[in-house]
């Protein structure tokens, strides 16, 4: 139940950040989707670790990851945060889909063993 009350939040941040609304309710919501998205795919990544260091391990990635995209958006002379979220969410989302991809085919090989 806590999962899906934290994808909510994350999506209305999203949403909101999108949609470019005045709600003040958009910079906090936001904030968690920028911070939550990137560590809910790097968490996927890294699952060998005990929680407490892949919870630290995730959520330091996600900062490091937002702020890379910061700079390479400022450096290009191209920030906007719409596009930040947007990347935030391509590059979330591949990283991801990479882990299914490199989970399914591992449970493939497993089982043709």
């Amino acid at each position: 139940m806590l999962a899906g009350a934290a994808t909510a939040v994350a999506a209305t941040g999203a949403l909101l950040a999108l949609l470019d609304s005045t709600s003040p309710l958009r910079g906090p919501c936001t904030l968690f989707f920028l911070l939550a998205a990137p560590a809910g795919a790097l968490a996927a990544a890294l699952r060998g670790l005990d929680p407490f260091g892949r919870t630290l391990a995730a959520l330091a990635g996600a900062v490091v990851l937002d702020m890379l995209i910061a700079q390479g958006m400022l450096a290009v002379h191209r920030w906007s945060v719409r596009g930040g979220v947007i990347a935030v969410t391509t590059l979330s989302l591949l990283l991801l889909v990479s882990v299914l991809v490199k989970e399914k085919a591992s449970s493939r090989k497993r089982t043709q063993e």
